[in-house]
């Protein structure tokens, strides 16, 4: 793994310990999370159900909340922020399997594009490493009193992630007009085609809507729906040329629906 993305864990993690110690009232709550993950990409058809089907994965992860709220300080003054918001950190990872979707594989034309797409193989693991701010409209602190309650929040936070693509062709190596087809020889954004295998390391924004499903006093079932959108168009390996290929404009982002149980520390 990246050594940025291991110094980003070590002052994620200096951060919210010196947080806790200057607020005693801070409470802590780990848990782990899993769901299925789809990846919008340069392969495939975008708004193709075929591709959104096709090129999904699993994902998982370990989870951190603060828990401005203790039932331990009897005598702690609750207001709003600590009654409504939590600071959620997360360490995830998943891995895609990609392949090309749609109408222009679809095709029994036989034709040499048709086959180099058809043929067009990749994947993508990603490790994100980050934060957000969860806001719970409703009380949190009514909500862990109450079993069987329910509490829903949305988030919005950064993630830092290392990412690993691999890109190659069914029909022999890449980077021949032979087998790769041609919007994917030309060379992009510094790279000699626009296709590559390197690793390397980006910033995304994520955000997320769910809710908590209280199961015991110190235990919590929680479902949410994530978008995260990466600030690179390179994560899944592929892409061609946006100056001269106008439909590739967006960047890669996907989409991540978790189950996961948390269990409250304190």
């Amino acid at each position: 793994m990246s050594k940025n993305l291991f110094f980003t864990f070590l002052i994620l993690f200096g951060f919210t310990n010196k947080l806790i110690a200057q607020f005693d009232a801070i409470s802590q709550e780990i848990g782990v999370i899993s769901g299925p993950v789809a990846l919008q990409s340069d392969y495939g058809e975008r708004k193709d159900l075929k591709t959104n089907v096709g090129n999904t994965s699993f994902g998982i992860g370990i989870v951190h909340y603060l828990n401005f709220v203790n039932r331990a300080y009897k005598s702690y003054s609750v207001n709003y922020f600590n009654d409504h918001f939590k600071l959620h950190s997360e360490l995830s990872y998943n891995k895609t399997e990609l392949q090309h979707f749609g109408r222009w594989v679809d095709k029994n034309n036989g034709s040499l594009g048709v086959q180099q797409l058809k043929y067009m193989r990749g994947s993508t693991a990603i490790t994100n490493l980050g934060m957000q701010l969860e806001f719970f409209p409703w009380s949190l602190s009514e909500f862990e009193d109450t079993s069987g309650s329910f509490n829903p929040f949305i988030s919005f936070g950064a993630q830092f992630s290392f990412y690993n693509p691999e890109t190659y062709s069914l029909m022999g190596p890449l980077g021949t007009a032979e087998n790769t087809f041609p919007k994917y020889l030309t060379p992009s954004e510094g790279k000699p085609h626009g296709f590559t295998s390197d690793s390397s390391t980006v910033w995304s924004v994520v955000s997320s809507v769910g809710t908590r499903y209280k199961l015991s006093p110190l235990s919590d079932l929680m479902v949410d729906f994530r978008f995260q959108y990466f600030n690179s168009n390179w994560v899944d390996g592929l892409n061609p040329n946006p100056d001269l290929y106008k439909e590739n404009q967006a960047k890669d982002w996907l989409v991540w629906f978790n189950v996961g149980y948390i269990l409250y520390l304190q």
